[in-house]
């Protein structure tokens, strides 16, 4: 099963619904502020796409974090940070067949589907 996570709200995850819905795709949105999140997804999120790449450093959350807590992060201090503020995960993350892939990107999603 296809699943969409993220938050139904954000203008990509948007996108990326209309996408998906437009070519016929069955999916299950996992809406992080509706459907909650735990430890474990994000821990398996970070070991297949590397912590780094989930963070997103572009969001208002970031922003908002004084230099202490974003000078020095490592894996651990960086999946507690998103378990606390959902909004650091870059979205929307999507999983196809056991893979996790970050943002959208039309030309990805035709090759995926």
């Amino acid at each position: 099963m296809t699943i969409l996570y993220g938050i139904k709200n954000c203008d990509t995850v948007k996108k990326a619904r209309s996408w998906l819905d437009s070519h016929g795709v069955a999916y299950h949105l996992h809406d992080f502020r509706v459907d909650g999140l735990k430890k474990e997804q994000i821990v398996e999120w970070s070991t297949q796409l590397g912590w780094e790449a989930l963070l997103n450093r572009r969001s208002t959350t970031w922003r908002q974090l004084s230099d202490e807590v974003k000078n020095g992060l490592d894996k651990a201090q960086a999946i507690e940070l998103m378990l606390e503020n959902p909004t650091l995960i870059k979205r929307p993350l999507l999983k196809q067949d056991g893979n996790y892939y970050v943002g959208f990107k039309d030309a990805e999603y035709k090759k995926l589907f």
